[in-house]
């Protein structure tokens, strides 16, 4: 590789840097289908798990809260290990803890141990997604907003796709099932590896080029962190609400309508398929508009839908549901794009930040919520949940970068 960099010339190198990777994004894209399908698993078959083991809404929750706080811990820490030192087939590696939960989930006999195998899915949701994220940013080509699009999309099509293979094959067969899902996690590292090679190179190629360093915006420290700060609880508001539809919905509508498991996981997939859809959105409006005003509508603009949601009939929950959905999904791509802007070379950091942030609020909340469901009522739960979107008025505290000049 280091040859034929040397052969290339510079200018081809810069050419190479300069374009957009689009075989790799897609690439990417499609293990973060594959590692998100394989982390839906978990919450998809809850209601199996409460039956099978008597477990309570509290003890839902810390199943996800267990998830994801062992991958929001972790998460910023690798990314900022990776920032100096990087571990391009640290990817594949990350791959392995994931399989090893798969196949202690399948065989947990309890609690317990449903626990201790979330945790070691979390540990690998840890590595893969600061890694996979910086991937994306190196293939990008500078359309940094649809290259995170394009990552998003993958991983919200997995989250979609995850409950529906639930459903065909766990739920009407029992948790012994969950090593079929194994064979995903093995494809995973053969094309993660593979992943690792094209970072190597990549790396290698930045090196020789002299690839110059991003400009930092012209705020100053207290305004860039300040801006973190916001960021941070818009995510906080995305993920509390993302958090009751993803671990209570099912519940919810069973509850509510009577509905079967089955029927209650087809409505979580619209749901889901919807953040897939509106995921691919967010990225290149902001990398067009400014990513202030994305963020903007996509946390506040779905404040209306939220609120008529616990209202609605079942059919009109469906509508409300792929609404909420494509809004609210086009958030993270330009909020993520946004902070690593604000904070220009440490890009794995950021990412893990973000990412473990996400997570942590999203298995805070399931654990909270699941904790007041106890204590009240599901529905009453969706009636709180739906008020948060309205937290997003804050983002018109946030500078518009596209507007300041940068500082070299």
């Amino acid at each position: 590789m280091k040859e034929q960099v040397l052969q290339s010339g510079g200018s081809s190198t810069r050419e190479i840097l300069n374009k957009t990777a689009f075989p790799v994004l897609f690439t990417i894209s499609f293990t973060h289908l594959l590692n998100d399908l394989m982390q839906a698993i978990v919450p998809a078959v809850y209601p199996m798990f409460k039956s099978n083991f008597n477990l309570t809404f509290a003890q839902i929750g810390l199943i996800t809260f267990a998830s994801q706080l062992t991958a929001s811990i972790l998460q910023p820490f690798i990314g900022y290990y990776t920032d100096r030192t990087p571990r391009p087939f640290s990817l594949a590696a990350g791959m392995l803890f994931t399989l090893s939960g798969l196949i202690v989930l399948a065989l947990a006999p309890g609690f317990g141990t449903i626990l201790a195998a979330v945790c070691l899915m979390g540990v690998g949701s840890a590595i893969f997604h600061p890694e996979s994220s910086r991937v994306a940013y190196l293939a990008s080509g500078g359309k940094r907003g649809l290259a995170q699009s394009i990552f998003q999309l993958g991983g919200n099509a997995g989250s979609a796709v995850g409950p529906l293979l639930a459903a065909v094959i766990i739920v009407p067969y029992g948790q012994f099932n969950i090593l079929w899902i194994t064979l995903v996690s093995v494809l995973a590292i053969i094309i993660l590896f593979r992943i690792g090679k094209w970072y190597k190179g990549h790396l290698v190629l930045r090196a020789a080029g002299n690839h110059p360093a991003d400009v930092k915006p012209n705020l100053s420290k207290v305004k860039i962190w300040s801006s973190v700060a916001i960021l941070l609880v818009l995510i906080f508001s995305k993920y509390f609400y993302m958090a009751s539809m993803t671990s209570y919905f099912t519940f919810y509508l069973i509850e509510k309508f009577g509905v079967s498991v089955q029927q209650s996981q087809l409505y979580l997939f619209i749901f889901l398929g919807s953040v897939a859809a509106g995921t691919l959105i967010g990225g290149p409006l902001g990398d067009t508009f400014g990513r202030k005003y994305v963020i903007w509508f996509s946390i506040l603009g779905a404040a209306p839908f939220t609120l008529m949601l616990p209202f609605a009939s079942l059919f009109w929950i469906g509508v409300l549901a792929a609404i909420i959905g494509v809004i609210i999904a086009s958030a993270f791509s330009a909020i993520l794009v946004y902070a690593q802007e604000l904070l220009p070379g440490n890009v794995g950091m950021v990412s893990g930040l973000f990412f473990g942030f996400a997570f942590g609020m999203g298995g805070l909340g399931s654990a909270l919520l699941g904790k007041l469901a106890d204590a009240t009522s599901i529905e009453h739960v969706f009636y709180i949940c739906s008020f948060l979107p309205l937290i997003g008025v804050i983002t018109g505290f946030l500078p518009s970068l596209n507007k300041l000049k940068p500082k070299v």
